[in-house]
């Protein structure tokens, strides 16, 4: 699309103002009445030797937090423990174990063992899918939700100290 030299010096004014592609997109539509495509737009302010300068980005809040330190060498990042809050009997949580196999089980990405409070176990697994797999020794068996949450936990610490 050729422009004439009035509509040129007016993209070049806009430019110049700093106005972004957009800007200029939308202000070729409703001043001059050109609809231009966004990539037209580009080319355009290339064509006339424009250069776009940056806005300034607004900081935010989160912007201002310390960015958080790299691992050490060689460690993986951790996930913080859960606090161990007392259940119905005044008994505290901390029960949870969780172990990775060295074989890893056949069509799994990753498995392993866990052992709840309560001393009952179950095997787990990771498949290709990412899906989670456990599979109580006792098929009855289900863990309290406290225990389910605290497996999470303490699985995703484990996957991590074997760099998954």
């Amino acid at each position: 699309m050729k422009l004439d030299d009035g509509q040129q010096q007016k993209v070049r004014e806009w430019i110049e103002g700093g106005l972004t592609l957009s800007e200029i997109q939308n202000k070729l539509s409703t001043e001059l009445n050109l609809r231009l495509t966004y990539m037209e737009v580009r080319f355009l302010v290339d064509d006339l030797g424009g250069k776009l300068k940056d806005k300034p980005r607004e900081t935010t809040p989160a912007d201002l937090k310390a960015p958080a330190l790299p691992p050490a060498q060689g460690q993986p990042p951790q996930a913080p423990a859960p606090a161990a809050l007392p259940d119905e009997e005044g008994r505290t949580g901390g029960g949870v174990s969780v172990t990775v196999d060295q074989v890893t089980r056949p069509g799994a990405l990753v498995s392993g063992k866990v052992t709840f409070s309560d001393g009952k176990g179950a095997d787990w697994y990771l498949d290709q899918m990412g899906r989670l797999g456990v599979v109580p020794k006792d098929k009855d068996y289900k863990p309290s939700q406290e225990d389910v949450m605290e497996f999470q936990v303490e699985l995703q610490n484990e996957l991590a100290r074997h760099g998954f």
